[in-house]
């Protein structure tokens, strides 16, 4: 382990912990204390790291409110107000997102689906960009202010950014901002399709968001609905259950490749 005030790799434990149970380390080049969450995002939190990453999964991935994973933690033994779930939720939500958009970074298919939906921010509808492959697997999502040619095109520059190719085949509907965000971003060699039912596969993913935002309400704010969405789809697809074509999986698997993906973000999330 290394220094997170001078990065020396010359540290020594020390026999204390601290009151969360964290190892404590002494660096003999510039003689500072720290411990395990020392140059971390979580080393400010009077809460164990696991517990507060397990509360904003736990409001991601399903159809709970601040107030109801309060009382979820307080079961375990922890006495948190709703606000201060609010609070994790503003400040690792991106966390969670950027760690798994990295992972999916460069593995996108030939064949894109592209479409949106309607979100309602502070009483008003505003539009999240979705996209996918043939597969299912998400490509990118973003909450735009408004549906026209800008938005549709800087929608396509962070598809490109994250698949890091262009396709060879995009499908949408019949809007006429897409038409000419493909041709200026992508290009006039992509077969751009232009069908709602050739469309109907991003139109069913949709689901997954609708069926979490229901419950919301709503939201407060831009920001807060961006965030949200965002660490959302990625958590969502991340813990997706691929088949091969018509094969099933059976519920045992399901549950082993569930628990073993949520393992493995807990702990990289934790580092």
């Amino acid at each position: 382990m290394s220094c997170p005030h001078c990065l020396s790799t010359s540290v020594s434990k020390r026999k204390f912990r601290t009151s969360l149970g964290y190892r404590t380390f002494n660096c003999r080049d510039c003689d500072r204390r720290f411990n395990e969450r020392s140059g971390t995002p979580f080393n400010d939190l009077q809460f164990p790291t696991d517990i507060v990453l397990l509360a904003v999964l736990w409001r991601l991935r399903y159809k709970l409110g601040f107030r109801d994973v309060a009382e979820l933690l307080l079961q375990r033994g922890f006495q948190v107000s709703y606000e201060t779930i609010r609070i994790w939720e503003f400040q690792f939500a991106p966390l969670v997102s950027e760690n798994l958009r990295a992972k999916r970074r460069g593995t996108a298919g030939h064949s894109w689906y592209m479409d949106e939906t309607y979100i309602k921010v502070s009483g008003r509808w505003r539009y999240l960009y979705r996209a996918i492959d043939r597969e299912g697997n998400l490509l990118d999502s973003m909450l735009s202010e408004y549906r026209d040619k800008h938005a549709a095109r800087r929608f396509l520059r962070r598809l490109i950014d994250s698949a890091e190719q262009k396709p060879l085949r995009m499908t949408t509907d019949k809007h006429p901002a897409y038409t000419k965000a493909i041709r200026w971003i992508v290009g006039r060699k992509v077969l751009h399709r232009r069908n709602q039912y050739l469309n109907n596969r991003i139109e069913q993913n949709h689901r997954g968001i609708k069926q979490r935002y229901y419950p919301m309400l709503g939201f407060a704010k831009f920001e807060s609905a961006s965030r949200f969405c965002t660490a959302f789809d990625e958590l969502r697809n991340y813990l997706r259950v691929q088949s091969a074509g018509t094969e099933h999986v059976p519920a045992d698997v399901r549950r082993k490749i569930f628990t073993d993906k949520w393992s493995t973000l807990m702990t990289e999330l934790s580092a």
